[in-house]
């Protein structure tokens, strides 16, 4: 975060990262305590981001509110939104903290790799005014961070910025993953992916799939339907750190999507523009 900013919030770079820190440290403690499925399944009713809400996305929720309340004491301010909470006023609303406690909960009820907690700290309301976004992979057991003009990182180690794709001898993205994996969005849009992917991968986190091509480990992903802020905020930042490209196809510009409550946009992310432009044009549900 620039210096400028850090004066009307208070934390800097070092002490945002570390409460994310804490914070996935937390989560790590409340899936240890509730390591089954059936202990993991339990409903705990509709969310302020309108996903049904689970015994451990409100205790993770929980974890990094508590941390969130601790720096309030200590004069910081802000504003927080979270998937279950929603919108938590701290003083300030001209910053935000974008909190997705579980991204991918689903799998972490089944306790099926990968999900994550994803944590982005913007100085405005859309995508392009997020200053610093941090993804815990508790599949992988991998970090992943990144500065507004500062690049990316994963386990602390810069992310090279000039990686390109990889294509087949058919000159299709060799492999492309993909969110929102219902199977009839699939069906809707299967033909363009034949065109235009020789694998693809639906990991089951959008926020995971973002690091992924980060790390050029995949040439791009989409989401085939609209996703929240929650879910790309901080792992767009780092795709785009780490000289990746990412659009909101519904905006112009492509990253207007707003940082708020609801399903706005798909995503789309790539390590070219041209890639970015091949994946955004597939029609979705």
């Amino acid at each position: 975060m620039p210096a400028s900013d850090q004066g009307r919030a208070g934390p800097g770079d070092a002490e945002w990262l570390h409460l994310c820190r804490q914070a996935a440290a937390r989560l790590r403690e409340v899936l240890e305590e509730l390591p089954t499925t059936r202990e993991r399944a339990v409903d705990a009713g509709r969310g302020e981001g309108g996903d049904r809400s689970l015994v451990i996305d409100q205790a993770a929720e929980a974890g990094v509110f508590a941390l969130l309340d601790d720096l309030h004491r200590d004069g910081r301010r802000f504003t927080a939104a979270s998937e279950e909470r929603g919108w938590v006023d701290y003083g300030d609303p001209g910053l935000l903290v974008i909190i997705d406690p579980i991204d991918g909960s689903l799998n972490a009820k089944r306790d099926l790799s990968p999900y994550s907690i994803s944590i982005a700290v913007a100085d405005g309301g859309t995508m392009a005014d997020v200053v610093f976004g941090f993804v815990h992979d508790y599949g992988a057991e991998e970090e992943w961070a990144a500065w507004r003009g500062g690049g990316a990182t994963l386990d602390g180690r810069p992310l090279a910025v000039d990686v390109a794709e990889r294509r087949n001898q058919a000159g299709r993205l060799e492999v492309v993953g993909i969110e929102s994996a219902d199977p009839r969005w699939v069906a809707e849009s299967i033909d363009d992916l034949c065109d235009r992917a020789h694998r693809l991968r639906a990991l089951g986190s959008i926020a995971v799939s973002l690091c992924q091509v980060a790390a050029a480990r995949m040439d791009g992903m989409l989401s085939l339907k609209r996703c929240r802020a929650f879910d790309a905020a901080a792992g767009q930042l780092i795709v785009r750190e780490a000289g990746g490209q990412v659009a909101f196809p519904s905006y112009d510009p492509p990253l207007g999507a707003p940082l708020d409550l609801e399903p706005r946009s798909p995503v789309v992310a790539a390590r070219s523009r041209r890639a970015l432009d091949e994946l955004a044009s597939i029609p979705r549900a």
